[in-house]
């Protein structure tokens, strides 16, 4: 009975060893908590990995779950994503890491020693923990409920870009549309919004409308590379955005959750009304933009 259970356990154990050392698919794991929704954790983790040298995004299931492979000198890591809502504010961020070069190394030195590549990985993971602290403190989103997209008639210019880079193509039109409206001497009927028409979740890219609401002109001056158009007014989800307009899509993943709590079939087609010059500078947080996402008709 008793070589029985010795001859079983060492079998449990060999598998266990096997399991460990060849079909293991990390090397190490660091999991915390972070007062972010999901949205905001993706964006901050690609833009952290975007400043490295050496980083590539492998792979994007969705907001949640996602892969990077970032090179270190000789090494390259694979860090694997996966980030749990915990409540409306908190979420739990789980990384896998791998050395793809030397996982059987590490996997046999770890549980006897700390070493080098565990050292990185938590100096990693503890830098980033900091990024991400740093930017919750710079913006603020509050989610004032339903409401509807004020009707309005515009002049816009059509952009592409990806959503970090959605507040310098404003920028750079900013001067030509704000000219070319004074030029001809069409009055201006509101502050400047964009309307987002397409948004691709997986590359991060979005394709919108730069807008000035006018009051419409009997007639409509032509105008190189200007467009006109009615906004229609239409139910939509409202949030206050304050912060620097560079991030004001950590809103939209904000709306997205709201929707998906209260069983809300949206449009992901935001509008951001800009209600705050930032050539004039001062505190971000006293930014203010009206965020609307419409619901499905």
């Amino acid at each position: 009975m008793r070589k029985k259970f010795v001859w079983s356990l060492s079998i449990l154990l060999l598998g266990a060893l096997v399991w460990y050392l060849f079909l293991k698919p990390n090397d190490y794991q660091v999991t915390f908590k972070t007062k972010a929704i999901p949205g905001t954790i993706n964006q901050v983790i690609k833009l952290w990995a975007n400043r490295l040298e050496k980083s590539k995004l492998l792979d994007q299931k969705d907001l949640q779950h996602f892969s990077h492979q970032i090179q270190f000198n000789d090494s390259i890591y694979t860090y694997e994503w996966n980030i749990k809502p915990l409540n409306d504010s908190t979420s739990q961020v789980k990384v896998l890491v791998t050395d793809v070069e030397n996982s059987l190394s590490n996997k046999i030195a770890i549980p006897f020693s700390e070493t080098d590549f565990e050292k990185r990985t938590k100096n990693t993971i503890k830098d980033l923990m900091e990024i991400l602290r740093e930017h919750i403190k710079s913006f603020k989103v509050t989610i004032t409920g339903l409401d509807e997209i004020p009707s309005k008639y515009c002049a816009y210019v059509s952009l592409k870009s990806v959503q970090k880079e959605k507040a310098f193509k404003m920028m750079e039109n900013y001067p030509f549309l704000n000219s070319v409206l004074a030029q001809n001497k069409i009055q201006l009927d509101g502050p400047p919004f964009i309307q987002i028409e397409d948004w691709d979740m997986q590359t991060d890219s979005i394709a919108f409308n730069f807008c000035y609401p006018i009051k419409k002109p009997d007639t409509l001056p032509q105008i190189t590379g200007v467009k006109y158009k009615q906004i229609q007014g239409q139910k939509a989800i409202k949030a206050i955005f304050n912060g620097n307009y560079i991030i004001s899509d950590r809103a939209w993943y904000a709306m997205i959750d709201y929707a998906k709590k209260n069983n809300l079939t949206i449009q992901k087609q935001p509008i951001e009304v800009f209600y705050s010059n930032p050539n004039m500078g001062g505190d971000e947080l006293t930014w203010k933009a009206e965020i609307y996402m419409p619901l499905k008709q």
